[in-house]
Formats: C-alpha cells, sequence, structure tokens
C-alpha cells in the first residue's frame, strides 16, 4: 500500500507563487541576455574543421552578442564529451556547442550514448555545408579516379582508407564507394581528420574521404591528390576535380552540415537571439568568402525543426549501411 504525505497549505501556496514568477524571471534574464561571455564547445582537437569554424564564427558573433565569445575545446568519444559537457551546464544561453549534424545522425550508431540526440541536444542554425572529398597520397600510381578503380582493384584487401571517427561518413563512404566500384578496400579509423592525414601524406595508409576545410591545404600544395568530390556540382575551390557523378557513380554524393546547438530547456528567447545573430554572421561579406575558399557554402536558414527532420532522414540511412556491414557499437 503506498503511503502519502500531505504537504502543509503554507508549502502549496509559497510553491504556486513563485511558480508563477517563473516565466517573469526567465522573461528578464532573456531580456538581458548577454550581461557575460559566452562559451562555444567543440567537440573535436585544434586543427581540423570544426576548429576553423568555430574560431571564425566566434571572433564574428561578439559584435552583434556584445559579448566575447570563447572557443572550449572538448574533444574525445566522438564529440559526446563536448556534449555532456553542454547537458552538464546550467541552461541559461552561455555555454553552445559546434559540431556537425553526425553527432546525432552517426555517432549514435558507434558509441553507446547516454543522451537522446533527438531531444536533449537542439540544433539552432546550420553555419556551413560541404561534402566530403576522396583524396590519396600523392605517389600513388593512379592519377585519376578511373586509374584509382583499376589500382585498388589489382590489389584485393591490400589498400585502406584512413576515416577521422569510427562510424562516421567518412567511413561509411568508403563502404559505399567499394559497393558501387566492386572494391574491396578496408578502414582504418582515427580521433579526427589531422591525425589521418597525416598518415595519408606519409604513406601510411594511402586513401581516405575528407572534409574540404583540413584537405584543401595540402591538396593545393600538392601533399594530397584529389580523386572526386562527393558533391552535387564541383566545388568552387576545386574546379577542376570531378565529382563522383560525372565519374560514373551517381549514388555517391553526400551533403552534410554543421551547426551551433543547444541543450534543451534554454529560454525560447534566448535560442531566438542566438538564432538570429549567428544567420546574420555566417552570410555576412565577412564569413560567406572565407567559408567558399574552404570548401564550404554558407548554412541554409532552415529552422529547427527542418534541421531535426534531416538528421532523422541522415540517422536511419547511417544505420541501415552500416548494419549491412554488420557494424556494431563500442
Amino acid at each position: 500500500m503506498k503511503r502519502f504525505t500531505q504537504v502543509p497549505r503554507q508549502a502549496v501556496a509559497l510553491t504556486l507563487a513563485f511558480g508563477s514568477l517563473m516565466p517573469v524571471i526567465t522573461t528578464a534574464q532573456a531580456a538581458e541576455w548577454p550581461v557575460k561571455p559566452v562559451r562555444i564547445l567543440v567537440g573535436a582537437p585544434p586543427g581540423g574543421t570544426a576548429d576553423i569554424v568555430a574560431r571564425l564564427v566566434a571572433r564574428e558573433l561578439q559584435t552583434p552578442l556584445g559579448q566575447p565569445v570563447i572557443v572550449d575545446y572538448k574533444p574525445g568519444a566522438g564529440g559526446t564529451i563536448a556534449v555532456q559537457s553542454m547537458l552538464s551546464s546550467p541552461r541559461d544561453g552561455y555555454t553552445f556547442l559546434l559540431i556537425q549534424k553526425g553527432i546525432a545522425s552517426e555517432v549514435p550508431h558507434a558509441i553507446m550514448v547516454s543522451y537522446d540526440p533527438f531531444k536533449d541536444i537542439v540544433p539552432i542554425a546550420q553555419l556551413t555545408r560541404s561534402s566530403l572529398i576522396l583524396v590519396g597520397n600523392p605517389n600513388l600510381p593512379a592519377k585519376n579516379l578511373g586509374e584509382l578503380v583499376t589500382y585498388v582493384k589489382s590489389k584485393p584487401g591490400k589498400i585502406d582508407y584512413a576515416n577521422f571517427g569510427v562510424g562516421t561518413r567518412g567511413q561509411t563512404m568508403g563502404v559505399q564507394f567499394n559497393r558501387v566500384a566492386g572494391l574491396d578496400a578496408g578502414t582504418v579509423s582515427y580521433k579526427g581528420s589531422p591525425a589521418a592525414l597525416q598518415d595519408v601524406m606519409g604513406g601510411q595508409v594511402p586513401l581516405m574521404f575528407d572534409g574540404p576545410a583540413t584537405s584543401l591545404p595540402f591538396i593545393k600544395s600538392g601533399k594530397l591528390r584529389a580523386y572526386a568530390v562527393a558533391s552535387p556540382k564541383r566545388m568552387a575551390a576545386l574546379p577542376n576535380v570531378p565529382t563522383f557523378s560525372e565519374s560514373g557513380y551517381p549514388d555517391l554524393q553526400d551533403v552534410s552540415w554543421m551547426g551551433l546547438w543547444s541543450a534543451a530547456g534554454v529560454p525560447p528567447a534566448i535560442i531566438a537571439k542566438t538564432r538570429d545573430a549567428t544567420l546574420k554572421v555566417t552570410q555576412s561579406a565577412a564569413l560567406r568568402p572565407k567559408f567558399e575558399d574552404m570548401g564550404m557554402e554558407p548554412g541554409t536558414p532552415a529552422t529547427t525543426d527542418e534541421l531535426l527532420k534531416d538528421m532523422r532522414e541522415s540517422y536511419e540511412r547511417q544505420g541501415a549501411l552500416l548494419r549491412s556491414i554488420n557494424f556494431t557499437p563500442d
């Protein structure tokens, strides 16, 4: 038999009175926000795409917000360390997260996460859009994608792709390319692009699907060869590199986005202010050309609901592909 404790009437009255004031307090705080520095957590190590975008966006956000915007690195565990840090912070609008949408669509397939990626974290704004590039060590005998396919076929089971994390699109793009081109190449996972690219340039692993922000400088300096891009059309930064569609592989298209995220429960007025300021700076004349120089496009003004829909669709596709190769999470 359940036992119930009677609550004094005075306590009930006080609780109700305090509760009635909460919306007023929250609205007042939101109207004054921000009154101190804002922190953006980055779920990746310095030197990668997220780091580059975070520093650019943080610098530009300081003007509309009127406060310093600090970039705080929390790398590791596929970005989940940064997520947990944000979720353990006060829901007062002073801690946000900058990370790829893969934190919801890819990582939960690879790592047993303790949060609900579709309820506990909320995408505020899309910052950039980009597609992966198939890059290789310049000493490979293959000079173009057709020659590369022939070369990899001649060495079944002996060629590997590096990737920037277990269960990421960098890994699954290799799986997809194997299927559509009839290849037998393996995969080697790293903790981020910088370490993986070093091994590709060093010849330890010959190939990699990587994002443009990290690989473009090495392509332009001749330390990497670009074979094809997974974008719907050629990248402005790599006009001479064909798309996979042009090369006979129309199913190899990949467009992902990086976003600014919040923990659920931050006052809507603060979220709205943050979103408005973020969309203005990402579309500004100061940032647009810098994104394009890195092979990325400024994000679209997609709403949170539209971003969540895209995340769920990507989550289902990624899960189906990983299940098809009997992938099991750590």
